[in-house]
């Protein structure tokens, strides 16, 4: 049992507030509790979660570390070949 006059009042069925909207019950210290977002209406719950790419960050990754879309691989082929004609021209030289 608990000791009289030191714990806060144990509200079992608190109601969780989002938007106006009661979204759920718990037990909390408060009666209400108000929040923004919680997992009905946040994108990582939702599977409406957008990657915002901001001055080409996304692509310069990709690039960075070698992975790219099939896209991006023909353009790729080319400027290695090139370079390989340019290492052939100078062995040949040799």
């Amino acid at each position: 049992m608990p000791k009289k006059d030191i714990h806060p009042k144990w509200y079992p069925d608190a109601k969780v507030i989002c938007n106006g909207e009661v979204v759920m019950t718990t037990g909390s210290t408060q009666p209400e509790i108000h929040v923004d977002v919680w997992s009905g209406n946040h994108p990582f719950f939702t599977g409406t979660q957008k990657i915002l790419d901001t001055e080409g960050r996304v692509d310069r990754f990709m690039r960075k570390y070698g992975m790219s879309s099939p896209d991006e691989e023909s353009g790729k082929e080319t400027k290695q070949s090139s370079k390989k004609t340019a290492k052939d021209s100078i062995s040949e030289e040799s």
